[in-house]
């Protein structure tokens, strides 16, 4: 076999191989977190739901706070949408719409669209369940999914650790804004 040709089935190889192993590789990743805030339910809930109070506990509202905002609908609503534009990188440009909210399991789902520095469109969701009647549970979860072959990527990046850290400090955010 001449040079050329081992060229050729080396370079084969190298684009080949990367592409057959993201075929058996997971396209989608979950991340939650949870905490225990010492306030009813009912409470952590009303207050949660309102995408507006969200600046005073997420990370990435707290990266930029002279991002750019902008409202449509009722917040606290289904249909209500918070966008953000901002020119700090880890923030970005996007929106985030609520999508269900159901009062009497005290649970919200929300679509994030994602329009810089990426593209993408993931589910957001937070629940709350009462410990006691002075207590409760908040759970913040995403699920995310990057289709074949991007999927190869999750072999390195670690959502897990990279929004479950942010999730962390927000809720304990959230957690220090609700007990004051």
């Amino acid at each position: 076999m001449n040079l050329g040709k081992k060229i050729s089935i080396g370079i084969i190889g190298i684009i080949a191989v990367p592409l057959v192993l993201a075929i058996f590789l997971p396209s989608s990743y979950q991340v939650e977190r949870t905490i225990d805030i010492t306030k009813p339910a009912s409470d952590v809930f009303a207050f949660i739901r309102l995408l507006k109070n969200q600046d005073q506990y997420s990370v990435w509202a707290k990266r930029d706070p002279d991002m750019k905002k902008i409202f449509k609908g009722e917040d606290g609503t289904v249909g209500f949408v918070s966008r953000w534009e901002s020119q700090v990188k880890d923030v970005g440009v996007g929106e985030q719409e609520i999508k269900m909210i159901n009062a009497e399991t005290l649970e919200m789902q929300t679509e994030l669209r994602f329009f810089e520095p990426f593209e993408g469109t993931e589910r957001s969701y937070m629940k709350v369940s009462s410990l006691d009647p002075k207590k409760s549970k908040v759970i913040w979860g995403f699920d995310g999914s990057m289709p074949y072959p991007f999927n190869l990527m999750l072999l390195f990046m670690n959502f897990e650790e990279m929004i479950g850290n942010d999730f962390e400090e927000g809720l304990s955010n959230l957690k220090q804004v609700l007990e004051k």
